[in-house]
């Protein structure tokens, strides 16, 4: 079996390189789930994410699962049979909305748009006249676009606004009180440098109000985990599941991390890495897949060049430079590269490295 760095770089989507301060953390003793320093980190975490988030919600904390877990927890929690669910997919996280949606209940109204383009905002909001919840991705994974969520937040009216944050939440600016976002949750393995296992997640009031009084899942119900992370004013704080306390802890080195440096910087390192990427993947003669002006700094979509073995790319990539890139998903897994310069790997190193080993290996097997 190959030797696997501990430091293995990382561009496609996946855990990626985490802060070192993450990975000294996670090595730091397991304390219990309900011992008064763990409860303690959860404030601080709690208070923490709503600083990345841009919100004052008070029920912002991390979900105990993956990113697709806080969108299964999103959508149990403000959809039940027959809610009007509007969703506009540009990708596979906006398709994965819809079954995820679809199976709560929810009446699901599908707004399509070419893979590779931005949503557009109008088709969106004049999808349905008064629907429960607007849903969008806001950096999606699978094409390498950024869309606006805060004109759509403007004009939405009386819907709740749900979005995926996954992979903007610690590397773009994301303002989710100023552009209305009422559920966003996130993933902790892209742009904040944390291994995979936590969901960022936050609500607001207006939500929070008008949530499923009784979702389908226990686990995931936002009105009891409300007790448990101690978000609602007044209450008493009860247990309801065991957290997995050591994750908490490499979240919070990676939250204190982001903070030090200071989110305007951060996102603006992310936009400079994602530039001279661009830039570079531009000057070899490579053609880009995401539609000019809305590109992800955080993940960069890239044509596989004709008569390409884009496997036999990844392949050598991973092998020779310990660099993972990612295929395209569905009708465009041999068609597109993603490679992401997230959390640490935002740096004008990385884009050297990863541009000159793309060099090499075009020429070596391609």
């Amino acid at each position: 079996m190959p030797e696997i760095l501990p430091f293995r770089y990382l561009f496609g989507p996946g855990p990626g390189n985490a802060y070192p301060e993450v990975m000294a953390a996670l090595s730091h003793p397991v304390i219990g789930h309900l011992d008064p320093a763990f409860i303690d980190r959860l404030d601080r975490v709690s208070e923490d994410l709503r600083q990345v988030w841009g919100t004052g919600n008070p029920r912002t904390w991390p979900v105990s699962a993956t990113g697709s877990g806080g969108m299964e927890a999103a959508f149990l929690n403000m959809v039940s049979d027959g809610d009007v669910a509007v969703i506009a997919v540009n990708g596979l996280f906006g398709e994965r909305m819809c079954e995820v949606a679809r199976r709560c209940g929810a009446e699901v109204i599908k707004v399509d748009h070419e893979w590779g383009q931005p949503i557009d905002v109008d088709r969106v909001l004049s999808a349905h006249p008064n629907p429960k919840v607007i849903a969008a991705v806001h950096a999606e994974t699978s094409t390498g676009v950024r869309s606006d969520i805060a004109t759509l937040g403007a004009g939405k009216g009386d819907a709740l606004l749900l979005v995926d944050a996954v992979t903007s939440i610690g590397g773009l600016e994301l303002r989710a009180d100023d552009w209305g976002i009422d559920i966003g949750y996130a993933g902790t393995q892209k742009c904040l440098g944390v291994p995979p296992g936590l969901s960022p997640f936050t609500v607001s009031e207006r939500a929070f109000e008008r949530r499923v009084k009784d979702p389908r899942s226990w686990y995931f119900d936002i009105g009891l985990l409300g007790g448990y992370v101690g978000a609602a004013e007044g209450h008493t704080r009860t247990y309801h599941h065991t957290a997995p306390v050591t994750m908490v802890a490499g979240l919070e080195a990676g939250l204190d991390r982001i903070l030090a440096e200071g989110l305007d910087a951060v996102w603006a390192r992310h936009e400079a890495a994602g530039a001279a990427l661009r830039d570079g993947l531009e000057a070899m003669g490579l053609e880009l897949f995401a539609a000019d002006g809305h590109r992800l700094p955080s993940l960069t979509t890239v044509k596989v060049p004709d008569g390409v073995n884009s496997t036999g790319v990844r392949a050598h990539l991973l092998e020779r430079f310990d660099i993972e890139i990612g295929a395209g998903v569905r009708a465009y897994r041999d068609k597109i590269w993603r490679i992401g310069l997230m959390g640490p790997n935002a740096s004008p190193a990385s884009v050297t490295l990863v541009l000159g080993a793309l060099e090499e290996t075009l020429a070596a097997v391609g």
